[in-house]
């Protein structure tokens, strides 16, 4: 029943490619994730090649300056441009070398998975401060909590990430990258503030009164009876909120921040290869949630075997 589906998705593809007539060029997309980069080596003043010594395909120039001071360098054999005693004028190109280098759709790769981890370790923070606000018996913390809450689960995370870098940016002088991580963070706790809440009171109140029939206080209670228990209970979708944030990462591109969106925008402008791009793009979010579910699920299956 699989391969039945897996080929009839495969032909519907393919029939789709066919009547937009569209030439794929996926032979462009490697050298987005790395590419051989040539950096030319010049001499940095006036002088003379004094020797040339070749090894294993590279070349160690020792050249003299006007004041006889020798400098050597290394270039690849192949790239090799000058003679034993040549004279040179200064930024001359003597030869060069090549390495690899990461690509603008690795760059980006990387930039969503620092976005994502940093946004949901300080919204895991903002969330647990703030569901444990929402069950408090102080109505102070309640009031703000749930204004908090509410304020942004009803507006878009848009919006939000256009007010934190045009006008709180501004105001408190913080760059883009921090605003885009605040937003995320604060858009993301807002979520798993009811999911911690949820999970708390999801905890039979047995368990409470049983906490202080032995002596120990409501913190105590907390930390070390409801707690432990409503984590347990809340990873499932605690992992569907951070997936979730993974995707909504992309929104930050519209502050300029080179993430794996817009580093796919900014190929596309260059190669013309739009569908490729795009789905390179969505397999790679989709590795980086398979990752993380993987993960959580790893970590359900250990916290089961504790108990």
């Amino acid at each position: 029943m699989t391969i039945a589906i897996l080929f009839l998705l495969t032909a519907s593809l393919w029939v789709a490619t066919k009547k937009i007539d569209y030439t794929w060029r996926w032979n462009r997309i490697p050298q987005y994730f790395f590419y051989h980069a040539e950096t030319f080596e010049t001499i940095p003043f006036d002088g003379q090649i004094l020797t040339i010594s070749s090894l294993h395909g590279v070349s160690t120039v020792t050249y003299e300056s006007e004041s006889n001071e020798k400098f050597t360098t290394k270039v690849e054999t192949e790239s090799l441009r000058v003679s034993e005693g040549e004279e040179l004028f200064e930024d001359d190109n003597i030869g060069s070398n090549r390495e690899w280098k990461a690509g603008p759709l690795t760059m980006g790769l990387l930039m969503t998975l620092w976005l994502s981890a940093a946004a949901s370790f300080f919204g895991l923070i903002i969330g647990l401060v703030t569901g444990l606000c929402r069950v408090s018996k102080n109505p102070t913390l309640r009031s703000l909590s749930s204004f908090y809450v509410e304020v942004i689960r009803g507006t878009p995370l848009l919006v939000q990430i256009f007010i934190f870098y045009f006008f709180l940016g501004t105001v408190l002088d913080i760059g883009r990258l921090v605003a885009g991580i605040s937003a995320l963070a604060i858009f993301a706790g807002a979520y798993v503030a009811e999911i911690i809440r949820a999970g708390i009171q999801s905890v039979p109140k047995g368990q409470t009164e049983a906490a202080r029939s032995l002596g120990m206080t409501a913190t105590q209670n907390m930390m070390h009876i409801v707690l432990p228990q409503a984590l347990k209970r809340v990873l499932p979708p605690l992992a569907g909120q951070f997936i979730s944030l993974i995707k909504d990462s992309s929104l930050v591109s519209v502050i300029a921040i080179t993430d794996l969106t817009k580093s796919g925008r900014e190929v596309i402008t260059s190669t013309f290869a739009t569908f490729e791009i795009w789905f390179t793009v969505a397999l790679l979010y989709l590795l980086l949630t398979s990752v993380l579910s993987q993960l959580i699920a790893w970590v359900e299956r250990r916290l089961a075997v504790s108990d």
